[in-house]
């Protein structure tokens, strides 16, 4: 299967490139710069790992440098799409700036919509089903302070995500959503060792969530074995409440 995937240098992405790859499934990886990491990745499975840098807080640029003859053309048959790349703009409410919120919207809303509008359009023209995969957060079902602006975005793509299963699931298209809990990553380094004990005090497990957990999930969501699964949100979060 051909799978478009986002944020795919580090983190997550990458996490879940790997496990893509190790499924026998081209991965098309888009992040603004190539990370060591994918480099090396890509160095080793040549023939099944394709790079494209992208600044994806340009929707409309970022889709067609994307969807273009030299990296996903229509003779490329998409059959999934992933979702992951996202910007962080954690302040409080009272703090808010328009221009970083919009920027944070371009990249974490904007950019997945046109994104899922080119795939689908590559998935009918290919006469195929596709499965599109949006990467959520719990944030945007469980508050946290300094968070409302980032939840707010996550909580766009979720309706989103459940709309289009609804409009496209007569082509064989799903459309769903993986809501993660809080992971190490770099999105979250910023966080103090208390903050994160917090964090962690609010889930059943007490613990973060593993990067390979949720990368599992993504691809059990691009699988055959979910084929009845369209619309919803799979929680991967330690268990947070």
């Amino acid at each position: 299967m051909n799978i478009l995937l986002t944020g795919a240098g580090r983190g997550l992405g990458l996490e879940i490139c790997k496990a893509l790859l190790s499924q026998n499934h081209k991965v098309y990886a888009v992040c603004r710069n190539l990370s060591a990491e994918l480099e090396k990745l890509a160095a080793a499975r040549q023939g099944s790992l394709f790079f494209k840098s992208a600044d994806l807080s340009d929707p409309e640029g970022a889709c067609k440098k994307i969807f273009c003859a030299d990296f996903i053309s229509n003779k490329i048959p998409l059959g999934g799409f992933v979702s992951n790349a996202a910007a962080a703009y954690d302040d409080l409410v009272s703090n808010l700036n328009l221009a970083r919120l919009e920027g944070m919207y371009k990249v974490n809303v904007f950019s997945p919509m046109m994104l899922a509008r080119a795939a689908i359009r590559n998935m009918v023209f290919n006469g195929i089903g596709g499965s599109i995969v949006h990467i959520s957060s719990v944030s945007a079902h469980t508050g946290y302070k300094g968070l409302a602006m980032y939840a707010s975005t996550k909580g766009a793509i979720e309706a989103f995500s459940k709309n289009v299963a609804r409009e496209w699931g007569g082509r064989g298209i799903r459309s769903n959503c993986v809501v993660c809990g809080f992971m190490d990553t770099d999105m979250s380094a910023s966080l103090s060792a208390e903050a994160r004990g917090k964090i962690y005090a609010r889930t059943a497990l007490k613990r973060p969530v593993s990067l390979k957990s949720a990368a599992e999930a993504v691809s059990f969501l691009l699988s055959e074995k979910a084929e009845s699964i369209t619309g919803q949100g799979v929680f991967v979060d330690s268990g947070t409440f």
